[in-house]
């Protein structure tokens, strides 16, 4: 008797855990389900309305309704700030690139500490916050639908009653005038949608506009793409967005099972596959990996076709673009159908009406954020926004591929990088701020853009309060404290938790690897773990980096390198010795040398340090380490930092 209720004890607790783990399955799977649900409504797009009368004069005026002007015009009224708000495109929505240019996915910047509990149940911490966290939060999911997003700008800024709202000027100018010897910002001409002109006065000018194009007017100096590393030929590659009509809640879980792909609600990224596209013209548009955004009725938005050749600063350039991208799209999405199963019923529904420039200028600002800011996650005394989103750089306009350089854990953005050296009167914010063209790569997400522009419109009030200019508010400890107090006011977190220091920052050739890394000579990839500083160094690789370091700067380097493998048997296989690395690297200067004497010339000429040759353990094997630092030594001859106190040590 006993046994035979051990027996049905036994069963009925098999039973249970049975059932439980089959309802457990089910369970999972309605979480993994409901997590992939879009529970957005499509919204039809409110009218934009302009300000009927445009006043003679404003505290402050902001040109471009990118998200950065947005936030940079709502922070200012907030401040009681008289504002105007103008945009100098043919746009009848706000929101500028994320909306207009269909860039619904975004670049986020997650905080280093996030919810320890539960966290795949609780909403990411993120960086920043302020009127970007307030935008933010009304969506459900890493992208928004267009018309969302830009009826959402639009309540934000009609909200605020100091702000007066002017779209679709034909052209707009700064006014300047020269004060104490210098270049100062006092306003605008605008010519209106009616073609009437109108002059427009102003304590300061936050310029937002992508290519920062009245600062420059204005006078203030920048670098182009990436000359601040001696590329003086290429920017980022554009793309023109494309949208798919036909999704589905089947499809779209389809999406995320493709192998290496990520999804959300709202996202879907991968499809590496994409980049075999046979373009019609290699050199004018090709494919990468899938950035897929969803939309609220039933279309999506794919982030993916590469643009070459586009000058961002021609407009009949970013035309031939856009002409080029729409030819393309069709037959994008035809490829795309027949190469992914689960894609084969969506349908082609048009391009984007504006060209998503990545990259042109760099703004002169008083500080510029440099690549080992990032680096070394570093903190400055006035920062007023945080950053943490990969430094992804993109294929160029030449054609050159991309790489993921690095990934930060925190780094601080400063007020200072939005401050001309040359003009007063006048603050950039968004991507053309004072950022170097490699750290630019993370700095240009639209969350520190949107922090950069709130921090400016409340700048400015310190600025009339304390009859400071821009400049002088910039090298004041005080204010700066005092504007950092307000911003937290306004619910921006500017705390820092305590980082530790990145691993690679304490091996014996990383300053040699930083100067490496700024010629996208080496990379770190998302785990910051690509490095490769003690994996052995190979011929051709150090041939293939003096070459780049060679092209970068042909003043310093006349050497034509012809014959420099001659009689080195397959030099991708071969070690690197210190010796046939000084041979190469005169051979770039164009030195004659006797045979074994090329390290010994090197360092007589100053070019290589001793210092730096005594920290190699085998002269005869070099590493990567051993080779980047070399490459260290080399650009002590023509790099100039921009900031004396960040200089790559």
């Amino acid at each position: 008797m006993l046994f035979q209720n051990w027996k049905k004890v036994v069963f009925l607790s098999l039973a249970v855990v049975c059932v439980l783990g089959i309802a457990g399955f089910f369970f999972v799977r309605y979480l993994e389900h409901a997590r992939l649900v879009n529970h957005g409504v499509t919204e039809e797009l409110l009218p934009v309305v302009s300000v009927t009368e445009v006043a003679d004069r404003y505290d402050v005026v902001v040109t471009g309704t990118d998200p950065e002007g947005i936030a940079a015009a709502i922070s200012a009224a907030r401040n009681g700030l008289k504002v105007l708000l103008v945009d100098g495109h043919n746009r009848t929505m706000l929101g500028g690139l994320m909306t207009v240019g269909g860039l619904n996915m975004i670049d986020l910047n997650y905080s280093p500490e996030q919810p320890f509990f539960l966290p795949q149940l609780r909403e990411p911490k993120y960086l920043n916050e302020g009127i970007f966290q307030e935008w933010y939060d009304q969506f459900d999911g890493s992208a928004f639908d267009v018309n969302v997003a830009a009826n959402v700008f639009y309540k934000m800024v009609k909200n605020e009653s100091n702000i007066d709202l002017l779209m679709e000027t034909q052209d707009m100018s700064p006014l300047t005038e020269m004060r104490d010897e210098r270049t100062v910002v006092t306003g605008v001409n605008l010519t209106l949608k009616d073609g009437s002109q109108k002059k427009v006065t102003t304590s300061a000018l936050i310029d937002a506009t992508q290519n920062a194009d009245l600062a420059a007017e204005a006078g203030a100096e920048f670098t182009l793409g990436r000359e601040d590393i001696g590329d003086t030929n290429s920017v980022m590659a554009s793309t023109l967005v494309f949208r798919m009509s036909g999704m589905t809640q089947e499809i779209w879980e389809k999406l995320g099972k493709h192998d290496d792909t990520g999804i959300d609600r709202m996202s879907v990224w991968g499809y590496k596959e994409a980049k075999e596209y046979e373009s019609s013209d290699p050199n004018k548009v090709k494919m990468r990996g899938l950035n897929i955004g969803r939309q609220n009725d039933d279309t999506i938005l794919i982030n993916s076709m590469l643009l070459f050749g586009i000058d961002p600063l021609d407009p009949e350039s970013i035309k031939q673009g856009i002409e080029t991208g729409t030819a393309e799209a069709p037959k994008i999405v035809e490829f795309l159908k027949k190469r992914f199963p689960e894609m084969a019923t969506l349908q082609y529904d048009g391009v984007a009406s504006e060209l998503y420039l990545r990259e042109s200028r760099h703004l002169k600002a008083e500080y510029r954020l440099t690549l080992v800011d990032v680096m070394e996650n570093r903190a400055h005394w006035d920062d007023i926004a945080y950053g943490s989103y990969p430094v992804d750089i993109q294929s160029t306009s030449d054609g050159r591929i991309g790489t993921v350089l690095m990934k930060p854990s925190q780094y601080g953005v400063p007020f200072r990088t939005l401050v001309p050296r040359t003009v007063d009167g006048l603050l950039v914010v968004g991507r053309s701020a004072g950022f170097d063209t490699v750290p630019h790569g993370s700095a240009r997400t639209i969350p520190v853009g949107m922090g950069t522009g709130e921090a400016a419109g409340a700048a400015v009030k310190l600025a009339l309060n304390t009859d400071m200019t821009l400049r002088e508010l910039s090298g004041s400890e005080e204010q700066i404290t005092a504007l950092k107090k307000k911003l937290r006011k306004q619910g921006m977190d500017l705390s820092r938790p305590n980082l530790p220091e990145p691993e690679y920052t304490k091996h014996k050739d990383y300053a040699g690897m930083l100067v490496a890394a700024n010629m996208y000579l080496t990379s770190g990839g998302y785990e910051n773990d690509g490095w490769g500083l003690d994996g052995e160094a190979n011929v051709q690789r150090f041939f293939n980096a003096v070459r780049v370091v060679r092209s970068l700067h042909p003043d310093f380097f006349p050497g034509e390198m012809q014959g420099a493998l001659a009689g080195i048997a397959d030099p991708a296989t071969q070690q690197l010795s210190l010796e046939t690395a000084s041979s190469l690297i005169a051979s770039a200067l164009d030195l004659p040398v006797e045979e074994g004497s090329a390290t010994e010339l090197l360092v007589a000429d100053g070019w290589l340090q001793q210092d730096t040759l005594n920290l190699i353990s085998d002269q005869e094997k070099l590493t990567n380490g051993d080779y980047y630092s070399l490459v260290g030594d080399l650009s002590k001859h023509f790099l100039t930092p921009e900031n004396p106190e960040s200089a790559m040590q």
